[in-house]
């Protein structure tokens, strides 16, 4: 059963479930907002909690507004690229071979076939973004795994429209968005922190906050240089 509330100005599409906690999501192209709530849960306590959450919604709507601007073939025709916090310039190479991207002399070499469209290579772009991650994650889990006395059973590594990783305490599985290959390394181990850490704490209470300044101290400044486009 999906309903529709008003909070000001900010239309939230609401869908009554068989869960056990509120999800809230905001969505491309136009920032819609939506909250998946338990079925047996009143409109007016939804209602309470989008109102709560409202700073949050703008922000997240504004961001997400920021990234439709620019079409996946737009921000490939960009001439230089992050990589892990650096910025390299791209330099596309046609030849009959198969596919590829290096890093070489300071430079981002996409090989392709030629003919090969805008987004046949915005695609080879974000899998090869993908991969940094995937080679990135193991290490790092292990150490914090050891550090926290958890254990991470799978993770995942996807395109992710308004979060930067999320954790499902349940299945002990963690997902990280494949955008982080473009930030700096401490941004990526922060995330990879804070979603291992729900497998301590599923919410974000001042029990999760107080954990999050033992493990890493400077989390907050992370966040910030993280948030930073």
């Amino acid at each position: 059963m999906t309903r529709q509330l008003k909070i000001g100005d900010i239309t939230v599409e609401v869908t009554l479930k068989h869960i056990k906690n509120l999800r809230l999501s905001v969505h491309l192209p136009t920032g819609r907002v939506r909250i998946s709530a338990p079925a047996w849960m009143s409109l007016e306590n939804i209602r309470l909690f989008a109102v709560s959450k409202l700073g949050w919604i703008k922000k997240q709507q504004g961001r997400v507004r920021r990234q439709d601007r620019e079409t996946p073939c737009e921000s490939l025709a960009h001439k230089n690229h992050y990589v892990w916090g650096k910025l390299y310039p791209l330099t596309v190479a046609e030849s009959d071979r198969a596919p590829a991207i290096e890093l070489e002399n300071d430079r981002i070499w996409l090989r392709v076939r030629p003919g090969t469209d805008q987004r046949r290579r915005q695609a080879l772009m974000e899998c090869w973004y993908r991969g940094q991650v995937k080679e990135a994650l193991p290490p790092l889990i292990e150490k914090w795994q050891s550090l926290m006395g958890v254990s991470v059973n799978r993770f995942f590594v996807q395109r992710m429209k308004t979060r930067w990783g999320s954790c499902n305490p349940v299945a002990g599985n963690i997902r990280l968005n494949t955008e982080l290959a473009q930030k700096a390394p401490e941004c990526l181990e922060y995330v990879v922190v804070h979603e291992m850490l729900h497998l301590l704490e599923p919410t974000h209470n001042a029990r999760f906050k107080a954990l999050m300044d033992s493990f890493l101290p400077n989390w907050r400044l992370l966040k910030n240089q993280l948030n930073r486009r």
